[in-house]
């Protein structure tokens, strides 16, 4: 019988894991529709933007102080993570990136100056006593563009200032509610625009006149560019992540589905042999009575 109590106590311990694995599955579906639904309204607008960039920046000479490039002596890394975690790989995958990317500049003997917007990330890397970790774990809680801009105005300032060479973005892309493309972009600077090559064919930008000059424009579209790409990629990591964490939960409830499936099986077979023990008793006494 003790065996039977055991067998129930698990059963009732993996019924109420499956609720809530469940529950939470529901919940996180409800969540990466919404965040899918950001992230697919903006992507076209951030590509609209970048075509413009790339047609006004053809590569003839055009420079801001967004585009200079410079030695690397400090750079900074923004690592995007989630503030919760039951969602399988995803802080991993990205933290294991940060950290090669981390090792690299150590190699390179830059100064390095961690960004980080998610409690994952921040937990982590904040135990790396040499780096100077700088936390933004709010904006992850209800993302607006307005305060998500000011973080990178205030890196475009500071790489206008010299007081940083090169920034680098590390985040989990959305690609699906299945996958993430596991992404290190270069923020700052800025890559001057190049003829791209289609068919062997250089392909030429549009004949436009611009007014005022190339360069004001670009100083004016270069930075709403720039916010407007850290914006998204906030926008992609959340979506990834509640992609990731909705198809954990899923896998976690089939995996108790099955267990449950075991202990019943386990449970039925253990009440089954304690019924045969007692019928073999209660006739082996009649017998002994009889006798």
């Amino acid at each position: 019988m003790a065996n039977l109590k055991e067998v129930r106590t698990r059963i009732a311990s993996v019924s109420s894991t499956q609720q809530i694995t469940s529950a939470m599955k529901m919940v996180s579906a409800a969540k990466f529709r919404r965040a899918q639904n950001a992230i697919i309204g903006m992507r076209p607008y951030a590509a609209q933007l970048n075509e413009i960039i790339a047609d006004i920046d053809t590569g003839d000479g055009v420079m801001t102080p967004y585009h200079a490039v410079r030695p690397v002596q400090t750079v900074v890394l923004v690592v995007v993570t989630s503030n919760k975690g039951l969602c399988g790989a995803f802080n991993s995958n990205v933290l294991k990136l940060a950290q090669q990317r981390i090792d690299h500049w150590r190699t390179e003997k830059a100064a390095i100056q961690l960004i980080t917007i998610g409690k994952k990330a921040t937990e982590l890397l904040s135990r790396q006593k040499d780096l100077k970790v700088s936390s933004y774990d709010e904006l992850l809680d209800s993302p607006s563009f307005d305060a998500i801009a000011t973080l990178a105005d205030n890196l475009l300032a500071d790489f206008a200032d010299k007081a940083i060479d090169r920034v680098e973005l590390v985040y989990n892309q959305f690609k699906n509610s299945l996958s993430q493309v596991l992404s290190c972009e270069q923020f700052l600077p800025v890559e001057g625009g190049k003829k791209k090559e289609e068919g062997g064919k250089k392909k030429t930008s549009n004949d436009y006149i611009f007014e005022p000059s190339k360069e004001e424009i670009l100083r004016e579209m270069i930075p709403l560019t720039l916010r407007s790409t850290f914006y998204r990629v906030v926008l992609d990591s959340l979506a990834a992540e509640h992609g990731a964490r909705m198809t954990a939960m899923q896998k976690a409830t089939d995996n108790a589905t099955e267990l449950l499936k075991d202990l019943r099986l386990s449970y039925n077979k253990a009440r089954q042999a304690s019924i045969t023990n007692e019928i073999i008793e209660i006739v082996s006494g009649s017998e002994a009575l009889k006798g």
